[in-house]
């Protein structure tokens, strides 16, 4: 026996403690282990390195031209830089000593917080990460081997006063808090090559030891391995490492077998384009985090890389013009993979569909024009929930494979799938893979690949995973020691085979080899961050807002640019196009879901003011010309209104118009009502049909009382009646509905001892996670708003109203104006609400007669249905959850739809259905949602069950208001345009939601209909504005292959056929 021999076997656990020691650079024995000769030489200070900086003021980002104009002061190590979200530029002239002579040298700069290095000629050439965390990068290589002649070097460090996650704890601290941040360091190093190759070695070798199964033999080679190495080096003798290397060199030489799993894996540094950071400082996280991974491609040849975000791309190609072109040559070789296809990577669940059609369009043509081709692969890792509509919505944009992997973090059930077909509202289905190792900043660690294999669910019909690795959320992306890492587990037994690849190549090879892949149908509905269906809700009313205007805008642009009328009108296809791109960039997935830092909602704000102040303009424009108006402030000639319905259909509605406009028409007639609230005029205008002129003369308003006018009651029990010829809706003294009567069908909808109208107030504090989450447990805990005031606010006949005010707290109070029309059985909420709460959510609920199992939610371009009860921990998972602009719960004969101008969030169990209306989370947005609030929500009842009613155009219409505009020429005049400029018939479960200008051809125009209700149809489409051809096109707006649209003989109506849920674009040709 040995008198020395190991022992490792019969005391692993502290073999393991001791090579792990060996690696570790936090450890008390780096004086003696590998880090102690890691570099061969160091020099700091003057005359070796010298500094200066010059800071630009308050939170200015100058360019690299402005700030090397400036006067810099001499620095020094040890100094503090700040406060938060400055910048500082440092110049620095470095020269290199005798006893570097022969060796590589790097220049170490840690400043605490995110730098980027410059060249003296401006061109930005990588960046660096300072601090201790898992991130940190803070090596510039100068040379690969020092001469004894080496020049002086000047080059420019900026840096940046944040780190990678942003300004500190946002838990614990609010985000623009002052924090300055310390040069640690400036100095210049000589690494040592073979000790670094030694360091990576075990790094590997250690973490197999500990990954891989304990009794398997390849865990014990491993440790023994790493065992061995440390026993022959020696940090005093730099011999002993090529000695130790031998011995990783044989253990590395053992191949994996050729019948293993075979992983993709790619670099990626996934850059959340705002969330604790504002948009302006990603635009310098993109460039400091590319430039680095082009200067890492450079060393390692097999290198893949891959960014998605078409507007990340964008902002570097306008402020970094030379990198944008380094990364063009690079995406050419192969090595820069640009991917998903969407202008951001946005949030799935609130925005419209047409807003999802947009993301993609916007994203694929950036990357056709800058790229030369189009992605294939919809890459959208973070996201919190995945519409049912987003498989046709990819396949119509080009694309066909789906990656994310968001769902391993649901709290409640385990997802069941990792590689399988995801099959959308209509029957599309794109291919899709969710990583095994559930994350998209792996860190190329064995224990990552061991535990991948592990988690992959469906390893028996395909034995292969993607694997994304690299620093992200901040950016940052891989390293050079995970590249150093992933070459020695490219090819090693005990692991799966590693090769780095186009996502593409994983996907077409599943596609080749895979068996019998599973389906999954509808929605991927995300067990976590529900709060983002409510969480900063004004930004949620504003996203709304610039969704519809945009809408109309791009409408009426359209009639008056194509309208057979002569006229001059110019369609403003680059100025719509850029509010598109800010309503496009404001719905990434942390901003419109609420979860980003209160400087990006700031800066959102003020992005909405500009959008919704663009597309207002431009919608009068438009709308002036297409009603033969003056856009002139001067009315003193009006002769009537123009109204407008830009929905598709014939409706009635009640318009307020200002008194002053009403007099310019009509002074000689007295109004039938003025509003109480506003002393505007209301004048009912009936049967307008849709995408048609209508006329409001004097005459009109000279209307009497209607025929079955609405009246307002108070009973002697402090009870309150609203009732028209639909319905008769009774109040009690807390303002909550105890009847809700339907006087044609004859049925009472709200049961014994029910209610609706109910606020209630929910204490509201997640696990985790605030501005994101709201957890099962929150419904236990809540209060009833039971005091109120109510008085009545108008009396009818057009419109009667209450005033109903309900405290909520000491600091919050919630005033609404409840009103019923006499045209309508709908029941309408116009709330106003200053709220000043800690960790509160305020639903409101409504309890109806009516049974069903399932309630209906309005998604993009369809509706969902989800269960009203708790059976399984599926059904239980779903108690908040996403819609649009309704939910509906309907029985036989019968149901009740709630609407919104802007809420997202709602459940619905049994028979009684809430909606989430305001919460009051503190981090990451200490001041989330304080403050002012007015918002709409509305009850339809209707008779028959939801396919056979009218919801989604009800829901339209409380979108979507009638458009009046005062006309300058004899309101009989407008008979002329009695004709539609489009009409859909004989299919009223087809909405036409959208008609643009081609992007591509002036000389076309664009019409997306969409099949809302889940049933074929024939439609019949016409068009008053002229074309020659019409085809079918996908959403970017190419000829779809194998489709044809039949015209009618002599006409210019086509038959347009639907499947359920199907989305169709036509492009009409002059």
């Amino acid at each position: 026996m040995k008198p020395h021999m190991s022992y490792l076997q019969k005391h692993p656990d502290i073999t393991r403690s001791r090579v792990s020691n060996f690696v570790n650079d936090n450890h008390q024995w780096k004086d003696v282990n590998i880090q102690a000769v890691l570099y061969d030489v160091k020099a700091s200070g003057e005359p070796h390195v010298q500094l200066e900086v010059w800071s630009a003021p308050g939170q200015e980002r100058p360019t690299f031209k402005h700030a090397v104009k400036q006067e810099f002061r001499p620095a020094k190590v040890g100094q503090m830089f700040g406060p938060s979200w400055t910048t500082h530029w440092f110049r620095v002239h470095v020269s290199i000593p005798a006893q570097f002579v022969g060796k590589p040298v790097q220049f170490l700069f840690d400043s605490s917080c995110e730098a980027m290095v410059w060249s003296a000629e401006g061109e930005p050439i990588m960046g660096l990460t300072g601090g201790n965390g898992g991130e940190r990068h803070v090596d510039y290589a100068l040379t690969a081997c020092a001469t004894d002649n080496e020049p002086e070097r000047m080059f420019y460090v900026e840096i940046a006063c944040n780190g990678l996650f942003g300004n500190g704890d946002y838990h614990e601290h609010p985000q623009d808090r002052a924090i300055y941040y310390r040069l640690n360091s400036a100095e210049l190093a000589a690494p040592n090559p073979d000790a670094w190759a030694l360091y990576h070695d075990m790094e590997v070798i250690v973490d197999m030891a500990k990954g891989l199964p304990q009794e398997s033999p390849r865990s014990w080679q491993a440790l023994t391995a790493a065992n061995d190495i440390v026993n022959i080096f020696e940090h005093a003798d730099l011999a002993s490492i090529s000695k130790a290397r031998s011995v990783s060199d044989a253990f590395f030489a053992v191949a994996s077998h050729p019948a293993s799993h075979q992983v993709y894996a790619i670099g990626n540094c996934h850059i959340d384009t705002a969330w604790l950071w504002p948009f302006a400082e990603t635009r310098r996280k993109t460039a400091r985090s590319w430039s680095t991974q082009l200067k890492l491609m450079d060393s390692f040849e097999e290198y893949r890389f891959t960014a998605s975000q078409a507007q990340q791309f964008e902002w570097l190609k306008e402020d970094y013009p030379s990198l944008f072109k380094r990364i063009q040559d690079k995406a050419k070789s192969g090595q820069f993979i640009p991917i998903g296809g969407t202008w951001v990577e946005m949030d799935c669940n609130i925005p419209s569909g047409e807003s999802l059609a947009r993301q993609f369009l916007l994203g694929q043509r950036f990357y056709k024009q800058h790229f030369g081709q189009t992605c294939d692969v919809f890459w959208l890792p973070d996201t919190f929930g995945y519409s049912s509509q987003l498989p046709q919505i990819v396949r119509l944009a080009g694309a066909k494979y789906f990656f994310t992997q968001k769902l391993s973090w649901n709290n409640i059930n385990k997802f069941p799938n990792t590689t399988f077909w995801w099959t959308g509202l209509d029957g599309s289905s794109v291919l899709t893979h969710m990583a095994p190792s559930e994350t998209y900043s792996a860190q190329c660690r064995p224990g990552e690949l061991i535990n991948g294999v592990k988690k992959h669910k469906d390893v028996a019909y395909s034995n292969e995973s993607l694997y994304l690795f690299g620093n992200g959320d901040g950016g940052g992306g891989p390293l050079r020691s995970m590249l150093e890492r992933m070459r020695r587990m490219a090819n090693v037994d005990g692991l799966p085979r590693v090769k780095q690849s186009h996502p593409r190549e994983f996907y077409e090879h599943v596609e080749k080899t895979a068996r019998e892949l599973v389906a999954w149908k509808g929605e991927l509905y995300f067990e976590l961050h529900r709060g983002t269906y409510t969480s900063q809700s004004n930004n949620k009313l504003w996203n709304r807002q610039s969704e519809f205007l945009l809408r109309d805008a791009e409408l009426l642009c359209t009639v008056a640019s194509f309208g057979p009328e002569d006229n001059e009108f110019e369609y403003p296809a680059e100025e719509l196009t850029r509010l598109w791109k800010l309503v496009c960039l404001n719905q990434f997935h942390d901003v419109v879901p609420g979860s980003a830092i209160n400087m990006v909602y700031r800066d959102s704000d003020k992005m909405y003011k500009d959008i919704i102040s663009s597309a207002n303009r431009i919608r009068k424009e438009a709308l002036a010309t297409v009603c033969h108006s003056m856009t002139g402030t001067d009315l003193s000639n009006s002769q009537g209104l123009a109204v407008v319905n830009t929905t598709g259909w014939m409706r009635s509605d009640i318009v307020a118009i200002p008194a002053s406009t009403y007099a310019q028409f009509a002074s000689d007639n007295s109004p039938v009502q003025i509003r109480a609230s506003d002393n505007a005029v209301l004048v009912p205008v009936t049967n307008v049909a849709g995408f048609v002129l209508h006329s409001v003369s004097a005459e009109t308003c000279s209307v009497r009382v209607p025929k079955h006018p609405v009246h307002v009651s108070k009973t002697d029990k402090d009870t309150y009646v609203l009732e028209n010829r639909f319905v008769s809706v009774t109040f009690n003294a807390s303002g909550h509905i105890t009847s809700y009567y339907d006087k044609t069908e004859h049925r009472e909808l709200v049961p014994k001892d029910g209610a609706a109208n109910v606020f209630e107030l929910y204490d509201d504090v997640p696990l985790f996670w605030d501005a994101w989450d709201i957890e099962i447990y929150s419904l236990e805990k809540y209060q009833t708003l039971k005091s109120a005031v109510v008085v009545i606010a108008d009396e009818g006949p057009l419109v009667a109203s209450i005033s109903v005010r309900v405290p909520i707290s000491d600091g919050s109070v919630l005033t609404q104006t409840i009103s019923l029309a006499e045209h309508s059985p709908r029941l309408d909420f116009d709330c106003s609400v200053d709220w000043h709460e800690n960790r509160k959510c305020l639903k409101v609920s409504f309890t109806w007669d009516i049974h069903s199992d399932v309630a209906t939610y309005e998604t993009q371009f369809g509706v969902v249905q989800r269960p009203t009860h708790r059976n399984t921990t599926w059904d239980m998972a779903k108690f908040e959850v996403c819609g649009h602009k309704f939910a509906d719960l309907s029985e036989f004969g019968y149901g009740m739809a709630l609407l919104n101008d802007c809420k997202y969030g709602f459940s619905t169990l049994g028979n009684v259905m809430s909606m989430s209306l305001l919460r009051a989370p503190k981090a990451p947005d200490e001041f989330s949602d304080m403050g002012h609030h007015r918002f709409r929500y509305a009850i339809y009842p209707h008779t028959g069950t939801f396919s056979e009613s009218n919801v989604v155009q009800e829901a339209y219409q409380f979108n979507v208001p009638l458009l009046e505009l005062p006309i300058t020429i004899p309101p009989q005049t407008l008979a002329l345009h009695k004709r539609p400029f489009f009409s859909v018939s004989g299919a009223r479960n087809v909405v036409l939601d959208t008609v643009k200008r081609a992007e591509d051809d002036k000389n076309s125009y664009i019409v997306r209909l969409y099949e809302a209700y889940g049933g074929h149809a024939r439609a019949l489409l016409t068009s008053r504005l002229p074309f020659s051809t019409v085809c079918k096109v996908n959403l970017l707006e190419e000829p779809m292959d194998g489709t044809s649209i039949e015209r009618l003989d002599h006409s210019t109506a086509l038959k347009v056929p639907f499947k359920p849920f199907e989305v169709v674009s036509l492009m009409f040709t002059l």
